[in-house]
């Protein structure tokens, strides 16, 4: 599903006067450090989901709470944004935690260590270093 142009201007605007808001506006302790990974609009700009994460709340029982809280906020947020544009509707936030931000040093590990363990039976595979006419199947073409 293709999105519109349209759709796309309308979450980056939502990202960075969000991004904006938490920073400069929000007083409440709890949000802490929050980046915003990705904002995707509904095709009637009704809602925008908005991923998440934070590098404060490595716990999933905090990562919920962070975003309980922020869902809470989300009346505050929409009509903060409404004042910063002329669209006719101003969608409704909904948070989600983005975990793919947490697994990105988990799939980096395991990458490496699969990669590791390829160059280990790489040398295993040919000790003695290039392929011989006799292995590559050559043996009887020179001689």
């Amino acid at each position: 599903m293709k999105e519109s142009s349209r759709d796309l201007r309308v979450a980056d605007f939502v990202r960075d006067e969000l991004s904006n808001i938490m920073q400069r506006e929000m007083r409440d302790p709890r949000i802490g450090m929050v980046s915003i990974n990705e904002v995707k609009v509904s095709k009637d700009l009704a809602f925008a989901d908005v991923y998440i994460s934070s590098l404060e709340t490595p716990e999933h029982a905090e990562q919920a709470s962070l975003v309980k809280v922020l869902n809470k906020a989300a009346g505050f947020f929409r009509s903060t944004l409404a004042k910063r544009h002329s669209m006719r509707t101003t969608p409704k936030p909904r948070f989600h935690y983005d975990e793919v931000a947490d697994r990105a040093p988990r799939l980096d590990a395991l990458i490496s260590k699969a990669v590791a363990a390829d160059a280990a039976t790489g040398d295993q595979a040919s000790p003695a270093g290039p392929i011989s006419n006799h292995e590559s199947g050559r043996a009887g073409l020179d001689g």
